[in-house]
């Protein structure tokens, strides 16, 4: 029994050394990604203040950002309250709404839910 439990411990310390640089690359990719608003499925919509996608022209209503947003700004914006670059309050609260508005099969959701998941 011994014998057996020293084994498992083996393999045990060799799974925790696999693991750890897999969540590195992890955080690494999560920075990367990024998010468009809204998804290209959903291209030429507007979006309404409260993350809605709305038809173009609707007015209170922003047109959708020029391109996708970093994760790392979309984190910061969620965060700690600062505009997603290149955009004024308004519409980064309109996209920040429609951010966490993301729905799986989304584009832009698993990068977000990304964001969600606590960092060790």
């Amino acid at each position: 029994m011994g014998r057996r439990t020293l084994l498992l411990g083996a393999a045990g310390a060799s799974a925790v050394v696999s693991i750890r640089p897999a969540l590195a690359n992890t955080a690494a990719s999560v920075s990367l990604c990024e998010i468009p608003v809204p998804d290209p499925g959903r291209a030429g919509s507007y979006v309404a203040p409260n993350g809605d996608l709305v038809p173009p022209g609707t007015r209170g209503a922003h047109l959708a950002a020029r391109r996708p947003f970093k994760a790392a700004d979309v984190k910061r914006a969620l965060n700690n309250g600062v505009n997603l670059p290149g955009t004024t309050s308004d519409q980064s609260r309109a996209y920040t709404n429609y951010i966490r508005r993301l729905q799986s099969g989304t584009s832009g959701f698993t990068c977000f839910a990304s964001l969600q998941m606590p960092r060790g």
